[in-house]
């Protein structure tokens, strides 16, 4: 990183590695400790700053079989307790936490689809799911989400953030959504596909409520704040993290009144094609099709709606499939970095708070549901032969553009 120039680096940090059991009751592991510490550590030795993540998507199985995890609201005490024994260790060193990383993620993943862990969903849907309710397991984990985030939130304010003097925010994904066609129903229906995706978090966090879509097509099924959750979950940031990839378009359709899902309850649909052709290239990922104007249309959007907040992109990039060969002309990834910087600056020209880029990743590393079939690192990690790396052209391209 100190050779490419990179001057920060944002890492997560396993709750497990620390907390075996989840909670400090159920012991704290110092070798997690020590192992964090080193690696802050030797970050600040060589001039990069840590950005620390608190939570991605690695949730302590002892939790999960002890209440069902994010299904529960005990899953708040114990993050919040989790959070600051980071803050108790790491704070007088780390200036910039991250409580969640993309909860859309984990809900829709996790609880509607069923792709990504703990895999529930309606048996409806997807007979190969643990169990599972698409149509209200989403909301509620959330809903978790959110009162664990403010939970963390508030007791760095209380108790830390003074004098360890940071800064303390969530990192939200979305893709940008546009209207497939020019009727008013479509351009109603891309609304109702961002803010089913992307208010659902943001809206809370700025005003302590979903947002009215959500309120309106959901109904009975989607949770309520309490008062005092209400104003714990208001204002419960310092910054915001957005991450993008790509973008889609959306289109209208009737109301589902039977196998309600989560997926389905916007009554919009999504597509990559307008006409039979993509919105944009397709990469290693069937999910991500490049659209590099998105993330200005995302970013004024975030401006407009929820006031000039400050805003870090905590993730953008692009993949390619697996491959034995070193791969080192990715001359698309260049491309998509140089591209997406151009509109980012673009963003920042029009006003919106943008302090700090990170592209994902550096390293090729696990691709979740995808396993280490598909690569986006700027770093080649040679699986096969002891892990050994190589700078790809993006990383070389980097190191100039960092320099220019």
């Amino acid at each position: 990183m100190k050779g490419i120039g990179f001057d920060a680096y944002r890492f997560s940090i396993s709750w497990s590695r620390i907390l075996p059991r989840g909670h400090p009751r159920g012991g704290v592991n110092p070798e997690g400790i020590n192992y964090y510490n080193n690696l802050i550590n030797e970050l600040l030795a060589n001039g990069i700053q840590p950005f620390v993540t608190l939570f991605h998507w690695d949730l302590p199985q002892t939790l999960e079989d002890e209440y069902g995890g994010f299904l529960s609201p005990k899953i708040a005490d114990d993050f919040r307790d989790y959070a600051e024994l980071c803050f108790k260790n790491f704070g007088d060193r780390v200036k910039h936490w991250i409580t969640l990383n993309e909860p859309l993620t984990v809900a829709d993943g996790g609880y509607a689809t069923g792709k990504k862990a703990p895999g529930r969903c309606s048996n409806w849907l997807h007979h190969n799911c643990t169990g599972g309710d698409s149509s209200t397991e989403p909301y509620i984990v959330a809903h978790n989400q959110l009162l664990a985030h403010a939970a963390a939130v508030q007791v760095y304010r209380d108790k830390y953030q003074i004098s360890q003097n940071g800064q303390i925010g969530i990192t939200l994904s979305s893709a940008w959504i546009l209207p497939l066609t020019n009727s008013s129903r479509d351009f109603s229906a891309a609304a109702r596909a961002i803010s089913f995706q992307y208010d659902w978090f943001m809206e809370p966090l700025k005003s302590g409520s979903y947002p009215a879509d959500m309120v309106a097509y959901v109904g009975k099924r989607l949770p309520r704040f309490s008062k005092e959750e209400s104003q714990m979950v208001k204002g419960s940031f310092d910054f915001i993290g957005v991450n993008y990839y790509t973008s889609k378009y959306a289109f209208d359709v009737p109301c589902k009144t039977e196998n309600l899902s989560y997926t389905t309850d916007s009554c919009a649909q999504s597509t990559t094609e307008r006409n039979g052709i993509p919105i944009g290239p397709k990469t290693g990922s069937d999910w991500l099709y490049v659209y590099p104007r998105g993330i200005l249309d995302l970013l004024l959007y975030t401006k407009n709606k929820f006031n000039d907040l400050i805003i870090y992109i905590t993730e953008n990039g692009v993949g390619e499939l697996n491959t034995d060969r070193i791969i080192v002309e990715d001359n698309y990834r260049i491309r998509y970095f140089n591209d997406h910087l151009s509109f980012l600056n673009k963003a920042i020209m029009k006003g919106v708070k943008v302090k700090g880029y990170f592209g994902w990743s550096l390293l090729d590393n696990f691709e979740w549901e995808d396993g280490y079939k598909v690569r986006f690192g700027m770093v080649y990690v040679d699986y096969k032969n002891g892990l050994k790396r190589d700078l790809k052209k993006s990383a070389k391209w980097f190191k100039k553009f960092l320099l220019s």
